[in-house]
């Protein structure tokens, strides 16, 4: 059962300088019962896509169904039947991580021993119980994104988005968070997530799609879409010498597409890296062009994105 499903979904913002294109078009089915991941750079139009979807922002144009319930027509439904947890989050401060959870409930029409029993048991599952009864100001940053889970999930809806779940957090507290959302699949609930980390979408999701400048490049699992990138991938370091190391290698009949980046790195897609590299290495020294580094990998995410994109998502996330 597909739980989302848009057409042509798009969101254009007026701005001084003039109309500014977030969304340009986006097609998308997910099936019930997934963890389905949206990976881009920042900018790229997550967000915004997953603001409609979850009837906070308009749609400029196009059409959705959400949860079984149309977007434009029936907002009120998604809302009964979804979870929505943002980047910025939406917990007080001064308050305890149990009265957030009872008032959410209450919010929801819930009776207060309904609310207080719902709190207890989210507590109990994202392991908050020794902090319950502490103000927010207090959690750590991994322990208020797991409240802030707890929030999106108090009237147990089908689906839930997550934006940028794990932005922030240190190692340990993401891979706890990798846990809860796997967890959460587990027991039934739909998982939308929004991500710029290529390692988060590998190892979570079930399906992904890469968007980038509001349209999406490429879907499928992560499997399938290594795939579309034939080959070993080998790295250069070159000293600088980016244009040089680039215009010999590409000659060579075993090198399938050659790039190189501002910083002068060589990006090679060959057909067997372990007999490219000897090869490269030989050809290299002998015109005095030697690499500083050299490096040999199978395709990742980050192949794919640089192939539909032609920049890489690693140096984005660097620069964020």
């Amino acid at each position: 059962m597909r739980i989302i499903e848009t057409k042509d979904l798009r969101r254009t913002f007026k701005t001084k300088g003039g109309d500014v294109e977030a969304v340009r078009g986006v097609d998308l089915s997910v099936e019930a019962g997934q963890i389905f991941g949206f990976l881009g750079p920042n900018g790229a139009g997550k967000t915004t896509t997953l603001r409609m979807l979850a009837t906070l922002l308009p749609p400029t144009g196009g059409e959705a169904k959400v949860a079984g319930a149309d977007l434009r027509t029936e907002p009120h439904l998604i809302r009964e039947r979804i979870g929505y947890v943002g980047q910025g989050g939406g917990s007080s401060a001064y308050e305890t991580g149990r009265r957030e959870l009872i008032l959410q409930g209450r919010l929801y029409g819930m009776s207060r021993a309904e609310a207080v029993a719902r709190s207890s048991e989210l507590l109990a599952a994202l392991d908050l119980e020794s902090a319950a009864d502490r103000r927010i100001e207090t959690y750590s940053g991994g322990m208020k994104r797991r409240l802030e889970v707890g929030l999106g999930l108090v009237h147990k809806p089908q689906l839930l988005f997550l934006d940028e779940p794990t932005t922030g957090l240190d190692p340990q507290a993401r891979a706890r968070m990798w846990e809860e959302v796997v967890r959460l699949k587990d027991g039934g609930t739909t998982v939308f997530l929004t991500t710029h980390y290529m390692e988060e979408a590998d190892v979570l999701c079930d399906r992904l799609a890469i968007i980038d400048h509001g349209k999406i490049v490429a879907e499928g699992t992560s499997n399938e879409l290594k795939r579309q990138v034939a080959g070993d991938v080998v790295t250069l370091g070159t000293n600088g010498r980016g244009q040089a190391v680039l215009d010999l290698v590409r000659q060579q009949s075993f090198v399938r597409e050659a790039s190189a980046n501002e910083e002068g790195t060589v990006r090679l897609y060959v057909d067997q890296g372990d007999a490219a590299v000897p090869q490269l290495l030989r050809l290299l020294d002998g015109a005095s062009l030697a690499p500083s580094t050299i490096a040999m990998a199978r395709p990742s995410l980050d192949d794919v994105f640089l192939r539909k994109t032609g920049r890489s998502l690693r140096e984005d996330q660097k620069a964020a």
